[in-house]
């Protein structure tokens, strides 16, 4: 007997499609049969949605009376019975303002939980107004979002509230504990407009600590007056210690004036280290564009030099060769160099994590971005909203923070062994 093809050849068995998929099928079939669309102001979305929040809320109702709906409340219960219903819209993030009939109970017991009492937002607006806030956008702008996109009505003053809900738990970031040790701490600020009666430049203070797990956390932000200073540093540092952190191996800075003697005052113990990105971004601008290749090969061998001896006389050839035509240069090296040369007497991987403040500067343009759709705030505490707010929609999935993680692993294990006098033993780390 010869076989034919279709006996050989193993046909392809369909997949089954799971119960939701069955559900979601027949729901698109049904609105394809009214004529109904699946989104817009009565597509079968929005009927979804009206239909699922309703069940929801009889289902508490059931739970709240005891017995189902048209059951008798008799066999000894309370009395207490479904009172019928009332009228209520409320605005979701998907399918924008949806009217539900939530049932009522005769005695006025009842406290839904899936739509509560005088909720008329369920939680993802809140979190778009949040997430829209912290990419810059002002409540005017939210608000117009929201019209144009779910062609609901949200006034500034609702979107307003909604991002004070933030206030409190700002807070409470501020002042939370920090550890005791820390391998690294980065610091700068950045300039934010705040209109204070006229609008005015105010630095903002903001902390990067790297854990001796190697992971990394924004300290805190703190508003300022005036312009960036040592002053007002030395009480970021003095809050940092009075939540918590007693030692800190490195503290890396763009080279403010007066900084290092207030980090000795916290912390004795404590090494200040000049960025190099700085420094050579510095040099850079003091110097014409065409000189910038040469110049760029005879500053390297200063910041890769073995140690402070050979990178003292990498400078003093820069010194020869470029001290007639850019003194400002050589000054500038000059003056830097006590907080510049710290970081080579330490192992190599060491070096590359604390060379720079490229970690805080990633986090200042985060920063900047959403500064810059504002163009100004109308106080203190709008400004430090939305920094706060950047500051928590950072690094969503996790991803950032584990190739941190996996970057530091070798500088960490340097770390154990050259401050292995300050690292926490097992029993107490």
């Amino acid at each position: 007997m010869t076989a034919t093809l279709n006996d050989v050849t193993p046909r392809k068995v369909k997949a089954e499609l799971s119960a939701e998929a069955k559900a979601a099928a027949d729901l698109v079939r049904l609105a394809k049969e009214q004529g109904l669309s699946l989104t817009g102001p009565d597509g079968l979305l929005k009927q979804l949605t009206k239909t699922v929040l309703e069940t929801a809320l009889n289902e508490e109702m059931t739970g709240h009376l005891g017995y189902e709906k048209h059951e008798t409340a008799g066999d000894g219960r309370s009395g207490n019975v479904r009172n019928g219903t009332r009228s209520k819209t409320v605005l979701t993030d998907t399918t924008g303002p949806v009217e539900i009939d939530v049932p009522r109970d005769r005695a006025g017991t009842f406290e839904p939980q899936i739509v509560r009492k005088r909720q008329r937002r369920l939680s993802g607006v809140d979190e778009v107004v949040l997430s829209l806030y912290a990419k810059g956008l002002t409540t005017g702008e939210i608000s117009a979002h929201f019209a144009e996109i779910y062609g609901a009505s949200v006034s500034k003053e609702t979107i307003s509230r909604i991002t004070d809900k933030v206030v409190e738990e700002m807070t409470d970031w501020a002042h939370r504990p920090l550890d005791e040790v820390y391998a690294a701490v980065f610091i700068d600020a950045i300039v934010v407009k705040v209109r204070d009666g006229q609008v005015s430049n105010r630095p903002f203070y903001a902390a990067i600590g790297v854990t001796l797990d190697g992971d990394k956390d924004v300290l805190g932000l703190w508003a300022g007056t005036g312009g960036e200073g040592a002053k007002f540093w030395m009480s970021v540092l003095t809050d940092l210690r009075n939540r918590g952190i007693k030692d800190v191996f490195f503290l890396v800075c763009d080279g403010l004036k007066g900084l290092p003697e207030v980090v000795t005052n916290v912390w004795p113990r404590t090494i200040v280290q000049t960025c190099i990105i700085h420094l050579i971004r510095n040099t850079f601008r003091l110097t014409s564009r065409r000189c910038w290749d040469e110049l760029k090969r005879d500053v390297k061998p200063i910041y890769t030099a073995v140690n402070a001896t050979a990178a003292r006389a990498a400078f003093d050839d820069l010194a020869e060769k470029w001290g007639g035509r850019y003194p400002a240069v050589i000054r500038l090296w000059d003056n830097a160099w006590t907080e510049f040369i710290p970081f080579l007497d330490y192992d190599l991987e060491i070096r590359k994590v604390i060379c720079s403040t490229n970690a805080i500067e990633s986090l200042n343009a985060r920063y900047r971005r959403a500064v810059k759709a504002r163009g100004h705030f109308p106080n203190e505490q709008a400004a430090l909203k939305c920094l706060y707010l950047v500051t928590r929609s950072l690094d969503p999935t996790g991803t950032g923070r584990t190739r941190w993680a996996m970057r530091w692993k070798p500088a960490l294990n340097a770390f154990a062994i050259t401050f292995n006098d300050r690292f926490p033993t097992a029993e107490t780390y």
